[in-house]
């Protein structure tokens, strides 16, 4: 047998394994899948249906009211309502204000909103903190960020 021969042998057994590696209707089970969840979610999205299974935000046991201030090169600021500095991007282990910083004012932008209006650091029953921008409607719990990161804001409400 020549090595011409043993190669398109060996093509044709190839060929032959991956059309049966995954069968033609698991393909078309799961672009079906993927279609009826999109048409899900458009009918729901278009219809405004009410959000079901989403459980109700804690009750907020205390909140601050702070504003930003500074830009990227120099560091962030954030002041307290009556304009003292009260934290900083440049402090120890702050670095998360300035990422916080960059979201909030990207939504800010995209909503057409003000940029120096003042956002909300709250704690929710639970101890949970979370930060809220009433002029976009914009918030994050700050959940899975990290201890220092979260701390960042925390002790804000102290």
């Amino acid at each position: 047998m020549t090595h011409q021969n043993q190669t398109s042998s060996l093509e044709n057994q190839m060929r032959a394994r991956d059309r049966d590696m995954v069968p033609r209707v698991l393909v078309q089970a799961m672009f079906a899948l993927m279609l009826g969840s999109l048409a899900l979610v458009s009918y729901a999205r278009i219809t405004d249906t009410p959000l079901t299974g989403v459980a109700p935000a804690p009750a907020i046991v205390a909140e601050t009211v702070v504003t930003f201030g500074g830009d990227r090169t120099t560091g962030i600021t954030v002041h307290d309502a009556t304009g003292t500095q009260i934290a900083a991007s440049t402090d120890p282990r702050a670095g998360f204000i300035d990422v916080v910083w960059v979201a909030v004012m990207r939504e800010r932008k995209v909503q057409g909103t003000d940029p120096a209006a003042p956002i909300r650091v709250v704690r929710r029953d639970g101890g949970r903190t979370d930060i809220i921008d009433d002029s976009t409607g914009w918030s994050l719990p700050l959940i899975g960020y990290g201890q220092d990161n979260v701390a960042a804001f925390a002790t804000l409400i102290d």
